[in-house]
């Protein structure tokens, strides 16, 4: 489902699919849930994860806003879709393994800054630096991390705008700040790391380095695509 141009720019969001965050799953939810009991902290995660999840909201409703005030004054809208995610528990488990620290609430804190987490796909690249240098100039958040894959890309080929961002969630007796990983990417870009992402995860592949070597080139020719189109468009708004 994509972005409505017609009713104000009406966002469509849709969840980030669940093999964004594939692994092995040795340790299973119950598993998760046990451990939380066993360290009496099952309520405190729930109000943990409730927090990351309000967050999640308030991005999403400034993402709203920016959509409907663009799809007014520039007769075009820069979003494509918009999904998002919040992590499962036993993804946050393997990822604090993979970091060398225990399970609990105080290393999920300090250790993990993309729990909850936005995708933004654009139609051009241009798009996403214009919306990104929107969300940075909102005066109640708070960068942490910006890294242009962009401009820089992943060996892979991997391309897209990374942003980890805290924002304010107003609770009954507190405002506090809470991370969100923001990335940013055209739908070439998108089409690209979807495939990619879940070509990786498949055990005993033949020519390993050979498909290595034809995603960066296919990487490069996607992203020639994404220039070229950028350019057309901007030919044909010189041309208004």
């Amino acid at each position: 489902m994509a972005v409505k141009h017609q009713h104000y720019g009406n966002l469509i969001y849709k969840p980030i699919p669940e093999g964004a965050d594939q692994t092995d799953e040795e340790v299973t939810q119950i598993d998760i849930e046990k451990l939380l009991r066993k360290k009496d902290l099952t309520d405190e995660f729930k109000i943990l994860m409730m927090k990351y999840d309000c967050a999640l909201s308030d991005v999403r409703t400034r993402f709203g806003i920016l959509n409907k005030e663009l799809s007014l004054r520039n007769k075009r809208n820069p979003f494509e879709s918009i999904k998002a995610r919040i992590k499962t528990p036993v993804s946050i488990f393997y990822k604090l393994e993979d970091k060398g620290v225990d399970f609990n609430i105080e290393n999920i804190n300090e250790y993990l800054s993309d729990i909850a987490g936005i995708r933004v796909i654009c139609s051009f690249v241009d798009d996403i630096y214009m919306l990104a240098d929107c969300l940075e100039r909102q005066d109640d958040i708070r960068i942490v991390q910006r890294k242009d894959y962009i401009q820089n890309p992943k060996d892979t080929g991997y391309r897209s705008l990374h942003l980890i961002i805290e924002v304010p969630i107003y609770l009954t007796e507190a405002k506090e700040y809470m991370k969100v990983e923001v990335q940013f990417r055209t739908i070439a870009m998108d089409f690209w790391a979807s495939l990619e992402h879940e070509m990786k995860y498949k055990k005993d592949i033949e020519n390993a380095e050979v498909i290595t070597e034809d995603l960066k080139f296919s990487a490069d020719l996607i992203n020639q695509i994404d220039m070229r189109m950028q350019q057309i468009r901007d030919k044909i708004d010189e041309s208004k």
